[in-house]
């Protein structure tokens, strides 16, 4: 995706109904059933229409859900497709990470996070189907947009277009993913679960800027991606002259509006943003679970028959794989699981409900055209039915962003929140609307752990005896790589092996210089392409200075020690990860490109031109200290206590893993900007930078069209605090724990904290749409709970059945309620993973407040 162009779980509780609604849970409850799926057997062909995708005769409208490997780790894996499937997913979406598997010419790499087709077994043996986007250019926010590094410096080489050495390793990664896949039998051809391939990604958008080239580039691309022999048709997101047969797809926050570029070409949707990527120094951008649901209906009404989340699971940037510059370590994306691989409530169930009214349309849908029918200024509706009248399906929408509506409908009034869309499965009883969100809720928690060897600390800190540190020299610290006069580039010259460089340079001041007499600083003046910088004098850390997620380039301005006699002048020039998308965007380049001082006797004292010496890394780094075994005859200093505040050190502890199962991140709050590592694991990038304190909100307004500045959080807090420690990388103990930080902090703050769902809450009324009977009369509504994976519903906090009031953690009993509220719930659902309750005379006093639209408010603990 480039956004630079574009903006084990408990049986389910079936509680005693009266025999009149007991069918009503039985379209919902075998939503839930783990082992059912419309394709647990595999498929063996994959053709299309103007329509939908045909898959062994049959058409199929999909939901799909993006879960890059690369961004979770393998222990992870089943229960991510487990969620997802458990959401009302039909196949998952990947890109291929080329940069991840080819890290030199012709070196591959297929282990640990990058296991390609041990990801799709597992996709394939949950019973659900894959679209694999091979690319092999990704954008994803990923560093240099997923192509190698070491590409851009093949000789003569120009990034996707129209340049033999570029084509030339492009259709060899290609073929060698290909016949990858082909092997293990993965394509759906061959029985397996891919049922649809892409080659590049959102090219349309920057075709133009490479001339004749970018077109011949198109067409080469597909006829190559064609002459693979898959068996399963190819796709081009964003590519608007994509030849036949290759389907152009879309890519946006909506895409209702989007028609493939030849008729006979279904509607795809392989980018729908739920959330938005964070930049460090940037605000936490959150799009509202209603808007999603409308774009996903609207979608489906207009024509559509293959969608999928960008992303349904984000996770993490491990290590170095971040692009932008400057994205977050974290990739949660607000997406519907969260990056610790935790549902996210309410978008998680609310799209599930949606995912299941869709699916309770798709026989009317695939096979009717639509009869649109205006029923106000801003109200429209979609009806597809078959001439009999047997089968029908209505899509009501309601794009007034502001006014709720009341419209006619086939003779019955139906009321439409703003912005919002009703399904109706039957053309008659509405079963979901996108506004009205019925999904329970949760609070999470980030709880702090001991950081202890063996022994419980009284203070939760790492024990001071189990420190040991190394303290880099601030610039050359062995032989320099070269001496030049002026600068270079930054990126030129690392060739990414490493985020840092050293330059430095030696400066006499005479002892008679004005400022020394009058205890004054000359001002250093620094201008820079990006991405950040350190600047030392004589050892000591004068400025800080960096670019952001929206310029990388930057000027540095402020004062400067200096002494009489010699001074060394050192700067630690670094990345933060490398440009991920735009045209030629490999020929960005990062660095200084002036310093400058001021204020000495002779005026402005240019240094740029002057002779700088270069050092690649840094010296930790060559020592490989993040490693346990490759560092043993290293030698680290024991420490009583941490040095605090001070730049250029490596800590490393002996830790144990934290108590419990669940998720874990770890705390850097108190740091200041470097890297992590636990057992040689790259966790990665941390910089707790601050957002700006404006241009946030409260409370989100879902109505009307989006944008990932609409529904921003986290003003005046970190961009990230807490990075992403998978369980399974932990040992029972033992468990080495590696931090360079860069700039100062303080070691004795950090903590592993537990990711804990602390309060879940969740409400619906009366009146609120819900799943029929399979004869389709009009259902009572259902309220589900559900706790986390191997957790059970142990208490009720609040509970009303009549008209409470507030929102969660804040409800209040109304003047309307049910006084056994609470006992009967506990009755239904204690002890239970997952319940589901009726608002039915069963169960409650549906007589008491009569006239009175009622609701059901429940707030309950998970243990």
């Amino acid at each position: 995706m480039d956004k630079a162009s574009t903006f084990q779980q408990d049986s389910t509780q079936r509680m005693k109904l009266s025999s009149s609604s007991a069918c009503t849970l039985l379209l919902a409850l075998c939503f839930v059933c783990l082992n059912i799926s419309p394709f647990a057997e595999a498929a063996n062909n994959v053709t299309y229409d103007s329509r939908s995708l045909i898959i062994d005769g049959q058409r199929k409208l999909l939901i799909s859900a993006a879960i890059h490997y690369p961004r979770s780790v393998p222990a992870m894996w089943p229960g991510l497709v487990k969620t997802a499937k458990e959401g009302g997913v039909d196949v998952i979406e990947t890109y291929v990470f080329w940069n991840g598997h080819e890290p030199s010419p012709g070196n591959y790499y297929f282990g640990g996070r990058y296991d390609l087709p041990k990801f799709v077994k597992i996709v394939q043996d949950a019973g659900m189907l894959l679209i694999l986007r091979i690319g092999p250019f990704v954008a994803a926010e990923w560093n240099f947009g997923g192509i190698p590094v070491w590409l851009h410096y093949v000789p003569g080489t120009v990034f996707r277009t129209d340049n033999e050495p570029f084509k030339h390793y492009m259709q060899n990664f290609t073929t060698l993913i290909v016949n990858m896949m082909k092997k293990d039998k993965f394509f759906a051809s061959q029985g397996g679960p891919i049922i649809l391939a892409q080659v590049e990604n959102e090219y349309g958008y920057y075709e133009a800027a490479y001339g004749e080239g970018g077109k011949s580039y198109t067409q080469w691309a597909a006829k190559m991606a064609l002459s693979q022999n898959t068996g399963v048709p190819w796709i081009m997101c964003q590519q608007w002259d994509a030849p036949d047969p290759v389907i152009n797809t879309c890519n946006s926050f909506y895409c209702d509006d989007f028609k493939p570029s030849y008729p006979t070409m279904p509607k795809i949707w392989t980018e729908n943003w739920p959330g938005w990527f964070k930049t460090f120094g940037g605000r936490d951008p959150h799009r509202p679970p209603e808007d999603v649901a409308y774009a996903v209906a609207r979608f489906f009404q207009k024509g559509g028959s293959v969608h999928n989340y960008y992303m349904y699971h984000g996770g993490t940037n491990f290590g170095r794989t971040s692009g932008g510059p400057f994205i977050t370590t974290s990739y949660d994306y607000d997406a519907p699981i969260d990056e610790y691989g935790l549902p996210r409530f309410p978008k998680w169930g609310h799209l599930k409900e949606l995912h299941q009214a869709i699916k309770m349309c798709e026989h009317a849908l695939l096979n009717n055209k639509p009869t649109l029918v205006n029923i106000g200024p801003k109200q429209e509706a979609d009806v597809y039915e078959d001439q009999s009248g047997k089968s029908c399906a209505a899509f009501i929408a309601n794009i007034d962003d502001k006014n709720e509506k009341t419209v006619q409908f086939r003779n019955v009034s139906y009321t439409l929140p703003a912005w919002s869309v009703s399904i109706l499965p039957d053309c008659k009883n509405v079963v979901f609307n996108t506004a009205k969100v019925r999904s329970q809720t949760s609070t999470i928690e980030m709880v702090p752990e001991l950081l202890q060897p063996s022994t419980v600390s009284p203070n939760k800190d790492l024990k001071a005896s189990n420190w040991e540190i190394f303290v880099e020299k601030a610039g050359i610290w062995v032989e320099a790589d070269f001496t030049i006069n002026g600068f270079v580039d930054h990126i030129n010259t690392t060739k990414d092996t490493t985020d840092y460089l050293w330059l430095t340079t030696r400066l006499f001041v005479d002892e008679n210089e004005e400022f020394l007499k009058k205890g004054n600083k000359p001002t250093l003046l620094i201008e820079s392409k990006g991405h950040a910088l350190h600047a030392f004098v004589n050892g000591i850390l004068q400025a800080s200075a960096s670019g952001n997620g929206t310029v990388s380039p930057f000027k540095f301005k402020g004062p400067v020690s200096l002494k009489a006699g010699k001074n060394d002048i050192a700067i630690l020039s670094m990345t933060v990860g490398l440009q991920n998308a735009g045209s030629f965007y490999e020929w960005v380049g990062a660095g200084l490109t002036s310093l400058k001082l001021i204020g000495l006797n002779n005026g402005t004292i240019d240094l740029s031109n002057t002779t700088w010496t270069y050092k690649i890394g840094l010296e930790g780094e060559h020592l490989s200290l993040y490693d346990a075994d490759a560092s043993k005859d290293v030698h680290w200093t024991k420490v009583s206590e941490p040095p605090k505040n001070q730049p250029l050190t490596w800590y490393k502890a002996i830790v144990d893993a934290p108590p419990g199962n669940e998720p874990i991140g770890l705390d850097m709050v108190h740091m200041g900007k470097g890297l992590a590592w636990l057992n040689g694991e790259q966790i990665g990038r941390y910089w707790p930078r601050k957002a700006p304190t404006d241009k946030c909100v409260k409370t989100c307004d879902y109505r009307g069209k989006f944008n990932p500045d609409k529904c921003n959080k986290g003003c005046g807090e970190p961009s990230q605090r807490w990075y992403h420690v998978p369980r399974s990388w932990f040992k029972p103990s033992g468990n080495v724990l590696v931090m360079f930080e860069e700039k100062g902090g303080d070691p004795t703050q950090i903590r592993f904290s537990r990711r804990k769902l602390s309060t879940l809450c969740a409400h619906v009324a009366d009146d609120h749409p819900s799943f029929a009977t399979n004869n389709m009369q009009k259902s009572k509504a259902i309220l589900e709970l559900k706790c986390p994976m191997n957790t059970q519903i142990s208490s009720f906090k609040f509970a009303s059945y009549g008209t409470p009031t507030g929102t969660c953690q804040s409800y209040v009993v109304g003047d309307c309620h049910d006084p056994n509220s609470t006992s009967i719930l506990e009755k239904l659902c204690l002890n239970r993973n997952e319940c589901l309750v009726e608002l039915t005379k069963d169960n409650f006093k549906m007589e008491i407040c009569p006239g009175v639209t009622k609701k059901l408010a429940v707030e309950l603990t998970c243990s």
